[in-house]
């Protein structure tokens, strides 16, 4: 029988809120080192089931003190996220224990190797930093407080690696929430059609305050007095000598190779039940991996949730802690009624912001009407038939490029599911990138943009590829997923015309009469012409790095080509009743 005494092992125990809390207990990883965890759980005897997270962002560090602009902006979205906590144990894209202990729950927060108060070489998603998860959630699951089911939750980076370390198949983990996540390391992350994307060199910055070592110039937890990020000083050569250097690494890595895929997750070896959440404004990374880990999961019992708004809110909203909840009392607990829970949940978006919640038993949708539109170059639009005669149209790769245009709809329209673009390009230089987005303008000429994962001002959605990556793999693509191999580069002959099949980010619209569709084409990251670089229409998902999109090749001619010989279309997810 367990007890509600501290763990003997732990730097310190505290009885606060009603919250037995073990700081820093010590997990022992099969190679000897020591991973440090907080665990917050019920202060009284029993055995309960856990939910447990790994990762790099210094478990002692508030979400609060840490994300304070994003902080302000989730509690004035959604003030029920503060509804009954203090808010001094909310950890950034982590469960709130004040609002799961109380449910009786067990928390656990691990600071992954190398990061936060855990020491060790930091390599973020990395095979070793997956196997270290495998052996928490099996330490987890053995403790005298357990019930011997582990579950996983968590946002961004703590989706990702639940789909990794699902993947290996712990024996005490029942049950994984991955919330806004990615899989593909390259698609998802690294690249976008094979184009370099600058997210995550840029997101890895943050290292300089939550690594393992930095100290007394870190963020010290005012609960605690603890230093989030060890105990020890490491100068900065120190530092960068105990971690991968992650830019360096992405630009070695052009194509999708076996680095890449040791940074993803075999989701067909998945077979616990799972609860994906997507988000429909995540376009670069917090939507394609949720939606299409989702569908090749091996898991017999999974669900999908899809919702919009920003990366972080919906999560702490009363509806997603609701989801979540219900979700793990089903599967930890054994109560609940869960089992009437429809297999896919829609937020479906309208024009004005507001969405309606429908449910679904499927993905894609099986009622969906795939209608092919054409563009015509000629005249800039798109139309129902493919144009009579052939044309040419040339765009300078760095301007605003063209965008087409479709006839106003006479009745309510819904486009509910992914897209794809057939062009037919030249260039004036051996390659080209292309940037596609989906758009969406009401009578009056107003863009319809919605508040996205990231950016306030996000288009239905976006797509990319680089020509030169044009190669498909015919045995895992279909016509609304084109899948490029991304195995090497096929350079363009100057001048010479190319079919590419280009994926646009899955997207959910419902367009009243009066309202038009439009396709931009162009060679730089869509923006809104707004000063902001977060807030151009592309979020801090940025395509510019200098090494991988020299001005020599990509600041060049494009021509589109449309025509009876050359019928380059749009293939558009429309939803019936």
């Amino acid at each position: 029988m367990s007890s509600s005494r501290p763990a003997s092992d732990a730097l310190a125990s505290d009885v606060r809120d009603g919250m037995r809390i073990d700081w820093d207990v010590p997990v022992v990883m099969d190679d000897g080192l020591v991973l440090r965890a907080d665990v917050y759980r019920p202060d009284e005897p029993g055995e309960f089931p856990v939910i447990l997270s790994h990762g790099p962002y210094a478990k002692g560090q508030v979400f609060e003190a840490g994300y304070p602009a994003q902080w302000k902006g989730l509690l004035a979205q959604y003030p029920e996220a503060l509804e009954g906590s203090s808010g001094q144990f909310t950890a950034w894209e982590l469960l709130d224990p004040e609002h799961w202990v109380p449910h009786g729950y067990a928390l656990v927060r691990v600071d992954s190797r190398g990061a936060g108060r855990s020491p060790g070489y930091l390599d973020v998603w990395g095979p070793r930093e997956v196997r270290d998860f495998y052996d928490c959630i099996e330490w987890a699951g053995v403790q005298p407080w357990s019930n011997g089911k582990v579950g996983l939750a968590g946002i961004s980076y703590f989706a990702k690696n639940q789909w990794q370390v699902a993947a290996l198949r712990p024996p005490h983990l029942a049950a994984i929430c991955p919330w806004e996540g990615a899989n593909d390391y390259y698609r998802d992350q690294t690249h976008h059609g094979g184009i370099h994307n600058a997210f995550l060199p840029d997101w890895y910055a943050r290292m300089d305050t939550i690594q393992h070592g930095v100290g007394s110039r870190g963020f010290r937890n005012p609960v605690t007095g603890l230093l989030a990020a060890g105990d020890n000083d490491l100068d900065d050569v120190e530092l960068r000598a105990h971690r991968e250097d992650l830019p360096a690494l992405i630009l070695a890595h052009p194509f999708d190779d076996e680095w890449h895929a040791e940074h993803s997750a075999p989701v067909e070896e998945i077979d616990v039940p799972l609860l994906s959440a997507g988000n429909w404004g995540g376009l670069g990374q917090h939507q394609r991996g949720n939606l299409l880990a989702w569908i090749a999961a091996g898991s017999k019992q999974k669900w999908l949730e899809v919702h919009g708004g920003t990366h972080w809110g919906a999560f702490y909203s009363n509806h997603g802690q609701e989801l979540q909840r219900r979700f793990f009392d089903y599967f930890l607990k054994g109560t609940g009624d869960w089992s009437d829970q429809p297999r896919v949940s829609l937020h479906i978006r309208h024009p004005d912001g507001t969405t309606t919640l429908r449910a679904e038993q499927e993905w894609p949708l099986a009622r969906t009407q795939w209608r092919t539109v054409y563009l015509d170059v000629a005249t800039e639009t798109l139309g129902a038939d493919i144009p009579a005669e052939t044309a040419e149209r040339t765009y300078h790769a760095l301007g605003t490029g063209i965008t087409f245009w479709s006839a106003p709809f006479k009745e309510q329209t819904e486009i509910t599911g992914a897209l794809s673009a057939r062009l037919w390009v030249s260039s004036s230089t051996r390659d080209a990138d292309l940037f596609l987005v989906l758009r969406a303008f009401g009578p009056d000429g107003a863009e319809v943009l919605f508040q996205g994962a990231n950016d306030p001002r996000t288009p239905l959605s976006q797509g990319w590829l680089r020509a030169s990556h044009r190669a498909i793999d015919p045995a895992r693509s279909t016509p609304w997923l084109p899948f490029h191999s991304h195995k090497s580069a096929e350079p363009l002959v100057v001048g010479e015309i190319y079919q590419v099949d280009v994926e646009i980010w899955s997207t959910c619209i419902v367009l009243p009469p009066g309202y038009q569709l439009a396709l931009t084409v162009l060679g730089r990251d869509f923006d809104h012409g707004v000063e902001s670089r977060q807030y151009r229409g592309s979020g801090p998902f940025l395509h510019e790095h200098p090494q991988d999109r020299p001005t020599a090749i990509f600041d060049n001619e494009v021509t589109l080509y449309s025509g009876p010989d050359m019928p380059a279309s749009l293939l558009v997810p429309v939803v019936g009743p």
